[in-house]
């Protein structure tokens, strides 16, 4: 899997979770060997902290967003801060 080389600190929630979809289909089917096995867990293991560290961060920036008396989104940054 070529993906393998890429860093997972790097990759967005969209590739993070595709890989990890990847990775649990081939631990679920049991086609690999023990030791590919153990370095597909720990894979998976840093692409599930990955996810869930994109998602905290979105959550977070969905929560600090509010609406004024007109109705309309206040607190809200921007994606580059």
């Amino acid at each position: 899997m070529a993906d393998e080389a890429r860093d997972v600190n790097e990759m967005s929630f969209e590739d993070a979770i595709r890989e990890l979809e990847a990775v649990v289909g081939k631990l679920e089917r049991g086609d690999v060997a023990l030791e590919d096995s153990i370095a597909l867990y720990e894979r998976g293991a840093a692409l599930r902290k990955r996810c869930e560290a994109k998602l905290k961060d979105a959550e977070e920036k969905v929560a600090k967003i509010t609406l004024g008396p007109g109705g309309q989104p206040e607190g809200t940054t921007s994606l580059d801060d």
